[in-house]
């Protein structure tokens, strides 16, 4: 989320030319009854389109259907709001990312242990798709591997730590991490603390500094990323296109995801 605010910042500079307005607006991690009511906050006078990133909530749903009666449209970003009445969705393919996570583990693990799986919050539809796919592709392909959990560490650095920290203690046959979502303070601290930093694979998402430093530390093998800067010009073109009624959004393209390693690391 703060790579995100960072890109919003930059590219809200240029978009002051344009007469474009940006603000930003933080609402608590996970708390969609807060986010909902900023939407209904917000008025058609002093906002053509609101972009959010939501939780898979029904409080959320009518919120985002209130706001497009009053006439103010509106998009979802990283994370989707399906049976809502959100004019667009910009993010990578999820599901994509979930299987590829599950295809790189399987290569680096030995056959017949164990991988863990840490979420943010499952009520997130783009962690429950990386899940799905995930588990998809560890079935099909790699089914000697026992998929332990997913466990919600609601992306914070404390629940994630002691997630991972018990995963750690409970289960000596371990042989891979996957992260789903944030918190990867906490996982660095507990793979230092059980003395298998480096010994285990590791799969987690978003080059921030924590991950940056688990990449260059060997902590941590893969980061899958997905590109903030590209993220943000996509969703305001998409809101300049609502908010200009020109019929629909421009066709921004995939929004891939990158695969680091320490070797490639930017």
């Amino acid at each position: 989320m703060d790579n995100l605010a960072a890109a919003i910042r930059r590219q809200a500079r240029g978009a002051k030319a344009e007469r474009l307005s940006i603000e930003i607006s933080r609402v608590r991690a996970l708390d969609a009854r807060e986010l909902a009511g900023r939407l209904d906050a917000l008025t058609p006078t002093a906002c053509d389109c609101a972009v959010i990133v939501a939780t898979e909530d029904a409080i959320l749903v009518q919120a985002v259907d209130a706001a497009l009666r009053r006439g103010i449209a509106v998009m979802t970003l990283v994370s989707d709001l399906p049976g809502s009445a959100r004019r667009h969705f910009i993010g990578i393919d999820n599901m994509a990312a979930g299987r590829t996570a599950a295809a790189l583990l399987g290569r680096f693990c030995p056959a017949g242990g164990e991988v863990g799986v840490i979420a943010g919050s499952l009520g997130l539809r783009d962690h429950a798709e990386r899940l799905e796919g995930f588990r998809a592709v560890i079935a099909a392909e790699f089914p000697a591997l026992a998929i332990v959990g997913p466990y919600e560490g609601h992306d914070t650095r404390g629940e994630t730590e002691g997630l991972a920290n018990d995963l750690l203690r409970r289960h000596p046959g371990l042989v891979g991490l996957y992260n789903l979502g944030a918190g990867n303070e906490g996982l660095l601290v507990a793979l230092d603390a059980s003395g298998r930093a480096g010994r285990l694979r590791v799969v987690a998402h978003e080059i921030t500094d924590s991950t940056r430093a688990g990449l260059v530390s060997g902590a941590i093998d893969v980061v899958l990323d997905q590109n903030p800067d590209q993220e943000i010009r996509a969703a305001i073109a998409a809101a300049r296109a609502l908010a200009q009624h020109a019929g629909g959004a421009p066709d921004h393209g995939r929004i891939e995801t990158g695969i680091f390693l320490r070797d490639n690391l930017r």
